[in-house]
């Protein structure tokens, strides 16, 4: 009998102009944690879609053996019914459903047109307790963080048999408490036999849980290293990713002369749009100079996202008090097309949901918030709009079919650089980012690095708010930490460390 549960033999799976898997091989062995690590558009999630049956057989060439039989499956229920469950990205839950509803929507407990209720809720409960989540199942989605909602998937996969469970970029949007939890969860189902697959760009993470690393680059398999001691050198793996050395994560920004004022904020304040009783913004100051990078660092819920926006022409929140300046003069945004106006870009973490129409081409999503910059009488001159999405395809390294390919259909990594060239085509004066490298790989972090010092050296100003304390390290010149809607910390870069910001993190806003 074989060691491995799982053998994926020679896949290739192909979409129109592009081979995104070429003879893939991968081996799992039972009751063991293995990761996919590669680069953003390297096949990771292709390859578990065509294990899951999204890619049903047919549509790839290769073989699928999982637990000695040859499987051929024609949709998700298929790959579901032998135990093979796959968690996504992008969390699949209904916010305004309970935890219950959501956990068994497609697999109701009861009979045909009646749905038991007391079931459900006692099912769920009981996988909500062997997760660790302490919820009631008849809780509303939308009244719990992020967290708990990828708990709740974990969960749902419970209660659907999984002896195989797929997680793609689990942490990806969780602070370090909530995925050290889930990872220790992991490693507590491996001890019971279970076996899992984790794809992920976190490499410390990876080296913690993954028993074995595939590293796929270009849509084939490079190797497969043992990480048995849980020790492997993380520049080991990323020389697998990249194919070549990466000897400094951050790049270096020599040169750049900070310079006079460019936006200072005083005593800012915002309420819940929803919630108008609760203040998520709590008096908050803090000032960005031309030339400089600024990190925002905080837990999930601290209030970095809700001030972004709340300063992008009040995009969020009511009730809004405290001052803008621009250039040292007061300026009063009222809305989005007024921030713009004014100089301000705000780069949002959800690039799918906010930030760009995956429905449309790279050319349209390029020139969106810059209309004006490629309409001519009223009209848009689409040469134009080409012209200037091929120059920042360029300009940024876009992996791409060409401008005309629908935004959909690129990888993460490449999204972020479509939704980048959308707003440094506006031609701010100072750009708001918001989780800039949210789940994309070390290779295309490097490259959105390097644009926010080529952005800072032409004299523009970056906010950075970042849940990677490396990544707010490496790149900022100043760092604030936010918790429960204030500033509660300052640094300056040379003063800064992990240990300095986390302890001031766990500051509340009246310490």
């Amino acid at each position: 009998m074989s060691d491995f549960v799982l053998e994926m033999k020679n896949i290739t799976k192909e979409f129109p102009g592009v081979k995104a898997l070429d003879n893939v091989n991968l081996q799992v062995k039972k009751g063991t944690i293995h990761a996919l690590v590669g680069e953003n558009g390297a096949g990771k999630s292709t390859l578990m879609n065509v294990l899951s049956g999204i890619y049903p057989y047919g549509t790839y060439e290769g073989d699928i053996v999982y637990e000695g039989d040859v499987c051929k499956f024609a949709k998700i229920t298929d790959s579901e019914e032998k135990g093979i469950v796959i968690i996504h990205q992008e969390l699949a839950l209904v916010p305004y459903m309970t935890i219950g509803e959501n956990m068994f929507l497609g697999n109701e407990q009861g009979k045909a047109f009646a749905i038991d209720w007391d079931t459900t809720y006692a099912e769920a409960d009981k996988y909500l307790k062997v997760v660790g989540l302490n919820e009631s199942s008849r809780t509303l989605i939308k009244d719990i963080g992020v967290g708990k909602q990828q708990m709740v998937e974990i969960a749902k996969a419970l209660a659907k048999n999984a002896r195989l469970l797929i997680l793609d970029e689990p942490t990806s949007s969780l602070n370090e408490e909530d995925s050290r939890a889930l990872l220790d969860l992991l490693l507590r189902f491996k001890s019971e036999g279970m076996t899992c697959i984790i794809i992920s760009h976190k490499l410390n993470e990876v080296s913690y849980v993954a028993d074995e690393i595939t590293v796929i680059r270009d849509g084939a398999t490079i190797e497969t290293i043992d990480n048995a001691g849980h020790d492997i050198d993380e520049d080991r793996i990323i020389r697998g990713m990249v194919g070549r050395e990466i000897e400094d994560r951050f790049p270096k920004r020599p040169g750049v002369q900070i310079g006079d004022m460019a936006m200072e904020v005083k005593n800012w304040s915002v309420y819940h749009p929803l919630y108008q009783e609760k203040k998520v913004v709590d008096n908050v100051s803090f000032h960005v100079r031309k030339g400089e990078v600024v990190g925002i660092s905080g837990l999930m819920g601290a209030g970095r996202t809700e001030l972004a926006m709340s300063l992008f022409g009040k995009s969020y929140g009511t009730g809004i008090t405290g001052t803008l300046e621009l250039g040292g003069k007061p300026v009063t945004l009222r809305n989005e097309r007024a921030a713009i106006k004014a100089g301000l870009a705000y780069v949002t973490e959800d690039r799918k949901g906010n930030g760009l129409i995956l429905s449309n081409p790279i050319r349209v999503n390029t020139t969106l918030a810059n209309l004006d910059g490629v309409t001519k009488n009223g009209v848009i001159d689409q040469d134009k709009e080409y012209a200037v999405a091929d120059e920042y395809r360029q300009k940024l390294r876009t992996k791409c079919t060409g401008v005309e390919q629908n935004v959909g259909n690129l990888s993460g990594g490449n999204q972020q650089k479509v939704l980048l060239a959308k707003w440094m085509f506006a031609d701010p004066d100072i750009l708001i980012l918001d989780e800039p490298t949210r789940g994309i790989d070390v290779g295309a972090k490097y490259e959105i690095y390097c644009i926010i010092n080529d952005l800072v050296a032409q004299g523009k100003s970056v906010i950075m708010i970042s849940s990677e304390l490396p990544e707010v390290l490496g790149m900022s010149d100043r760092i604030y930490v936010m918790n429960e809607g204030c500033i509660v910390g300052e640094f300056q870069q040379e003063d800064a460390s992990q240990e300095a910001i986390m302890s001031c993190i766990l500051k509340s806003c009246n310490d």
